[in-house]
């Protein structure tokens, strides 16, 4: 568990460390540094909830969808893709990979291992009930059941309104709700890019 849990972080890692190399090191002109001195840190009410000046990164080992979502199969299942109406259980990890890989959410169970216990210890929901956020629904729908998938999720596909409590999936801590919600609802232009993982462990037909 252990061993898994340090090469999820290093992934993570390497993955946050490209996106901060990418925006971070970017020679501005003087002059252009003095202009914005006085306004550096005021609060900017058209700029609000928006992304602008930032390069949307896109990584050659993942699959883009057309809605903009990133992922990748860590591990292809083998059971069958549920329907619209079917309820799903999964399991999950949450980190804020465009601000630094902070993680939000972390299941200590092993994860690989047969479904066991109580449906209630997982995150479970019904497909096209849009119980969830876009990304999650579009990821796990098209997963098969056994199955492991990395998604990296634009704003545009994360939480509405930039508010965890409006759909799922919602941190179950409150240090993960604080380091999401930190991020979230940050009235700075930092990036909002989230990276979920998600292992697909039963599909309840409808």
């Amino acid at each position: 568990m252990s061993n898994r849990r340090e090469a999820l972080l290093s992934s993570v890692g390497s993955i946050a460390c490209c996106l901060l190399s990418a925006t971070s090191f970017t020679a501005v002109p003087p002059a252009a540094v003095a202009a914005a001195s006085s306004s550096e840190f005021a609060d900017m009410p058209a700029l609000r909830g928006k992304d602008y000046g930032k390069t949307k990164m896109r990584y050659p080992d993942y699959t883009e969808t057309e809605s903009g979502l990133q992922f990748k199969d860590l591990r292809m299942g083998t059971g069958p893709t549920p329907k619209t109406g079917d309820t799903v259980v999964v399991d999950w990890d949450g980190y804020t990979i465009g601000y630094y890989g902070r993680i939000f959410e972390a299941r200590n169970k092993t994860k690989g291992g047969s479904f066991e216990g109580d449906d209630k210890d997982f995150f479970k929901f019904k497909l096209g009930s849009q119980e969830v956020i876009p990304a999650f629904e579009e990821a796990v729908s098209g997963m098969s059941l056994g199955g492991i998938r990395r998604i990296i999720v634009p704003p545009e596909l994360g939480y509405p309104g930039y508010d965890y409590d409006k759909k799922g999936p919602r941190p179950t801590t409150f240090s993960g709700q604080r380091a999401l919600s930190f991020v979230l609802k940050n009235q700075g232009l930092i990036d909002k890019t989230l990276l979920f993982d998600i292992e697909l462990l039963k599909i309840i037909p409808n």
